[in-house]
């Protein structure tokens, strides 16, 4: 019967790939979701770079706006207008490098339950460490994430004000100021974030060789948002 045929085979691959898993050490087990977690952060390196130029893009129009005068109301709402484009493709942009922290947040997760599988007491403290520091990190980029969308929110916020011929230099300033406070917020929260990558790269290596497994070290993504007005 062709059907049974069929079934039996499949079955006989799956017993082959479970008899596969199994042949795995708990260390290298761990091994394949840490270098997995690394590989899906991807995206987020790449959107890094790409908010790195919009950044520089919207500060240039930010500079030629500042110095146009209020008889050139048309000039200033056409590079407003852009501005805000540059802020909404910035908004795009951080959804899906937060989608690719997520992934690589519920990948590394994965490792928990290993973790307090490992015989070796020290090997275990190694990796306990290490998973401590990575969850800090993770911490510290969704508080990153957040600042950084208040911070872009309060740009928008200006842009919409510039375009009105009625706005007083007093609260252009205090707006202004609002901005470079919440920005300062993001440099200092993506030091931490970098310094816990460096620190995470580190005991990954230190868990890799005392398990006395090949170290492929490979750095982590780290965040370089730091646009002041």
């Amino acid at each position: 019967m062709p059907m049974k045929k069929s079934v039996l085979i499949v079955i006989s691959f799956l017993l082959f790939m479970m008899a596969a898993c199994s042949s795995e050490t708990t260390e290298e087990q761990i091994q394949g979701h840490l270098e997995e977690a690394v590989s899906l952060e991807k995206d987020f390196e790449e959107q890094q770079s790409k908010i790195t130029e919009l950044e520089k893009q919207e500060q240039e129009l930010y500079s030629k706006i500042i110095n146009l005068g209020m008889d050139e109301m048309d000039k200033i709402k056409e590079l407003s207008g852009q501005a805000i484009d540059s802020i909404e493709k910035r908004s795009e942009a951080i959804k899906t490098e937060k989608a690719s922290i997520e992934k690589a947040e519920e990948e590394f997760a994965e490792t928990e339950d290993l973790i307090a599988e490992i015989e070796d007491e020290k090997l275990k403290e190694t990796a306990t460490s290490m998973t401590e520091v990575m969850q800090q990190r993770y911490e510290t980029y969704h508080q990153l994430n957040d600042a950084y969308k208040n911070a872009l929110a309060l740009e928008k916020e200006m842009y919409n004000m510039l375009q009105k011929e009625d706005l007083e230099q007093e609260t252009l300033t205090q707006q202004i100021n609002e901005i470079n406070e919440s920005y300062q917020k993001v440099i200092d929260l993506n030091n931490s974030f970098n310094e816990h990558t460096v620190d995470y790269n580190e005991q990954k290596k230190a868990f890799y060789e005392q398990a006395g497994m090949e170290v492929n070290y490979e750095k982590n993504p780290t965040g370089n948002k730091s646009k002041e007005e």
